[in-house]
């Protein structure tokens, strides 16, 4: 697998130091650096680009605008030296938040996270209605597998798609986190996160930052949904 990806960075040692990084990753295709989001137009009409190394603070249009305009790129890794900017850019489908300087062993990082990501979304089919209220059926290639929802501890959002987790496995659906809570099959799970819910049957120790599931799995607590774990002391 091969991925077109652009960098843009005004900041002309920092569109070095990103291609340098990136041509040691053989996924990555890179098309071309550019100081501007403007500059970057043109590759974009004649190719399809699956990654988007990104600035925030560029001339003219920012990075923040430019990727709401860009939205179609399936990932998109801001590299900003304005730490404040990271909680406007995940709302913006971000898959990774890099500061600067940066460093290798933090590029590399997101490069695991870029192929996981990627060999999800390819893998991802829409999950199916339960049959009976208490299984669903996920799409599994040609195959579909039986999941029953009480084997389910928690669920873990990953942009457009989510994570389902049991003891056993982890499977992967072509839904929200949000769409998945709508849902009435998943009534008994509790988000405690921006990017995880739980089931409460599992909860095990409820701490400031992070709950305990099963007594030996932790998972972090988001200052915004810390009144939905209040409802369960």
């Amino acid at each position: 697998m091969k991925l077109n990806s652009i960098i843009i960075d005004d900041d002309e040692i920092d569109r070095l130091t990103v291609l340098s990084y990136a041509k040691r990753f053989p996924i990555l295709n890179v098309l071309g650096t550019y100081a501007s989001a403007e500059d970057a137009e043109e590759i974009m009409r004649r190719n399809e680009i699956d990654v988007l190394f990104l600035d925030i603070d560029l001339p003219g249009e920012s990075g923040v605008e430019f990727r709401k305009k860009a939205s179609q790129i399936p990932a998109c890794i801001f590299i900003t030296s304005h730490p404040e900017f990271a909680v406007e850019s995940f709302e913006l489908d971000t898959l990774d938040f890099i500061v600067k300087p940066i460093k290798m062993n933090r590029f590399e990082s997101a490069m695991k996270r870029l192929e996981e990501f990627m060999e999800i979304r390819q893998k991802a089919n829409l999950f199916e209605s339960s049959i009976g209220g208490d299984v669903i059926y996920i799409k599994e290639g040609h195959e579909q597998t039986k999941v029953k929802l009480h084997d389910i501890l928690y669920i873990e959002a990953l942009k457009d798609y989510s994570l389902i987790i049991t003891s056993q496995k982890r499977h992967c659906v072509l839904a929200s986190i949000g769409n998945l809570l709508k849902e009435i099959h998943f009534q008994s799970f509790i988000r405690v996160h921006r990017s995880f819910a739980v089931q409460k049957q599992f909860i095990t120790k409820i701490n400031t930052n992070e709950i305990v599931l099963n007594s030996q799995m932790i998972i972090p607590v988001g200052r915004s949904f810390k009144d939905n774990l209040n409802l369960l002391i």
